[in-house]
């Protein structure tokens, strides 16, 4: 698959460059968003499982806050090194290879209280309402999904100054890339360049959600970004966000929903 050897070259990249900073992981593991936090609620004694977990950072921060983790990701040196890491800092948590459409089978039917998924996860599935079939069988009734992803409507505009729209809203793809490097370090020197990724428009994500039969608690949308998506965004204590002055942007959504019936006992 082009997209697994995209991920599978870029692993080194991440575990050794600024964006991720696992050497500040290991003194300080968590890495969890401040909204994130107080939207999914406490987690000590909840089963969660993180799918596309990559090197397993989310994961590791949601084990240190208590939950019972399992990280799933299609990238086996992912998760090579997302399991070293966990034995590292002395976190317990479970990593399992597999693609996300058969996390049912790869994980033997177990179901979970919290399904999450991480910023960056969803532009890679063509199919979103199977994703979120397998969601729904993955959580125990009364569980929930909780989602926080960038904000597609910030997809369409130019990537400069983030104040024109450039690209179609509308058009969910695919979309080729063979572009070198990664978000993490763009000038890296790579060879596994070829992906194939998808702008899921928030009525899409939304629809696919509540079709699988899960129910929408809230759709929340965020004016900062996690990184420099625009070169014009300026830093603050919690993301990036337009320079003074500029209107504002919706530039990350998270999204929380749950399946119907009693928690188990």
């Amino acid at each position: 698959m082009l997209n697994q050897a995209h991920w599978d070259e870029r692993v080194p990249l991440h575990l050794n460059g600024a964006f991720y900073d696992v050497a500040g992981f290991r003194r300080r593991p968590d890495v969890l968003r401040a909204f994130e936090v107080a939207e999914v609620g406490g987690v000590s004694g909840k089963r969660l499982v993180h799918l596309q977990c990559h090197i397993g950072l989310d994961s590791l921060s949601w084990a240190g806050r208590g939950a019972a983790v399992v990280g799933l990701d299609f990238s086996a040196p992912a998760v090579e090194a997302a399991r070293a890491l966990a034995v590292e800092i002395g976190v317990d948590a479970r990593f399992v290879v597999a693609d996300v459409y058969d996390a049912v089978e790869a994980l033997h039917g177990e179901t979970f209280d919290v399904v999450y998924t991480g910023i960056g996860a969803l532009p890679w599935l063509a199919d979103l309402h199977r994703w979120a079939r397998v969601v729904e069988r993955l959580l125990a009734p009364g569980g929930f999904l909780y989602l926080a992803e960038s904000h597609p409507f910030a997809h369409t505009l130019d990537e400069a100054t983030g104040t024109t729209v450039a690209y179609d809203y509308f058009d969910e793809g695919p979309f080729v890339s063979t572009g070198t490097g990664s978000y993490a370090d763009r000038l890296a020197a790579t060879t596994q360049n070829t992906t194939v990724q998808y702008e899921h428009r928030l009525g899409s994500v939304v629809s696919a959600i509540a079709a699988a039969g899960l129910r929408i608690e809230f759709l929340h949308e965020h004016d900062v970004a996690l990184f420099r998506q625009f070169d014009a965004l300026v830093p603050g204590s919690d993301g990036f966000r337009p320079p003074e002055g500029r209107h504002r942007l919706p530039l990350m959504y998270s999204l929380r929903a749950t399946k119907p019936g009693r928690p188990d006992a």
